[in-house]
């Protein structure tokens, strides 16, 4: 048995509801497939849980993509804001964390249960559980076979995402789909993700996991402020994820220690002022006691003040500005919260995300070469990107 519809979404994600509900309301007949066991994963484990839904300051400069202006479009006609009506009208309470960041009060469920009732109110159905098998073009539009039988559609959304966290249903189905129609698929790679740190850079940590202070993670030109983690495996926290989009196994990484700090004044006004203290003393009113005594023992020097002269003061400060730590790689796929790269824009329109070559088929969300930052920016590009679909499938 065939099932027939207007509109067909793979993957009940963020960008594919928020697709389905808007081509719902137009009064299309969509039905949506999705190979997990439940709806919106990925929504629901975010933000610890609360669901950083979006970012009041979203703009283009917030996202990585080979045409930085592809996703001005979308973003421009569906804002922040309007994401936040839809979130006051289902009386979801929220508040802003920092730098623009929007959280539930309460838990993500409200984010994945407001977008499903939005569903059901506009008529459209959400099978779980169904795997896509193949997808063959018809002279009416498109014919997927799935493990619970052939569905036919007029017009194909594909939003099933891209290769992060595999274990919430992240896969490169999306990526076959755009190279069988023809269109180009960009080389992915894990974004968001926290570094590896092997031999004596490892070493040098053990036993820190869980100790956290504020650095300016660099590369390639792009700085984050923010929180910086040590893990059993190397570094994350915020600003650790955001720079590990842009820097690649092998290139240049700067890790300012003192971030907002001319370190070199700050040692020698601290030298001046408490000649006898130890460095790791002076260093831990600035950041951790454990990772002070850490520095100065594996790379600064763990002696009194006095005891640097000029250009040792001045190798102490080089390494605090820019904290000599390579390492190796990303934890990859299995903890990016985002896949970098995907299918190519220029296959596709701007406005409404629709294919290039072939009418009808529409790629939204992260499958697209369009990468935001951590912080919210992610789901606006899902909002953003899936209302421009469904407003024309």
């Amino acid at each position: 048995m065939t099932i027939s519809c207007d509109v067909l979404v793979i993957g009940a994600g963020a960008a594919g509801l928020m697709c389905a509900m808007t081509a719902g309301q137009r009064g299309r007949r969509v039905r949506v497939l999705e190979r997990a066991n439940k709806p919106g994963k990925k929504i629901l484990m975010s933000g610890g849980g609360r669901c950083n839904f979006t970012n009041t300051g979203t703009g283009p400069a917030n996202f990585i993509s080979a045409n930085p202006h592809f996703c001005k479009s979308a973003l421009a006609r569906y804002t922040p804001a309007d994401f936040v009506e839809l979130v006051d009208r289902h009386g979801i309470a929220w508040h802003e964390k920092e730098l623009g960041q929007l959280f539930c009060d309460d838990s993500a469920k409200l984010i994945v249960r407001m977008l499903l009732d939005e569903c059901t109110d506009a008529g459209v159905d959400v099978d779980i559980g169904c795997d896509v098998q193949s997808v063959t073009r018809t002279d009416s539009g498109f014919l997927v076979a799935t493990t619970r039988g052939q569905v036919a559609a007029g017009s194909l959304v594909v939003a099933s995402g891209g290769l992060s966290i595999p274990s919430l249903g992240g896969s490169g189905l999306g990526y076959g789909l755009a190279r069988q129609f023809g269109h180009a698929v960009l080389p992915t790679r894990a974004g968001l993700a926290p570094l590896v740190l092997t031999g004596s850079h490892s070493e040098r940590l053990q036993g820190l996991s869980g100790v956290a202070l504020e650095v300016e993670a660099s590369s390639r030109g792009q700085s984050f402020r923010n929180a910086m983690l040590v893990t059993h495996r190397g570094l994350s926290g915020p600003a650790i994820l955001q720079v590990s989009s842009y820097w690649d196994a092998g290139e240049p990484l700067s890790i300012d220690l003192l971030p907002g700090t001319d370190a070199l004044a700050f040692l020698r006004e601290q030298r001046a002022a408490h000649p006898a203290t130890e460095l790791r003393n002076v260093l831990a009113d600035r950041m951790p006691r454990r990772f002070a005594q850490r520095l100065c023992e594996h790379w600064l020097g763990d002696r009194p003040l006095r005891q640097f002269d000029e250009p040792a003061l001045a190798r102490a400060a080089a390494a605090l500005s820019a904290w000599p730590v390579v390492a190796s790689g990303t934890e990859g796929y299995r903890t990016a919260e985002v896949t970098l790269g995907g299918v190519d824009t220029d296959g596709l329109s701007s406005s409404t995300m629709m294919s290039r070559r072939v009418p009808g088929l529409f790629f939204i969300g992260e499958v697209v070469d369009v990468t935001g930052w951590l912080g919210g920016y992610n789901f606006q590009w899902a909002w953003a990107s899936g209302r421009a679909a469904g407003g024309v499938a």
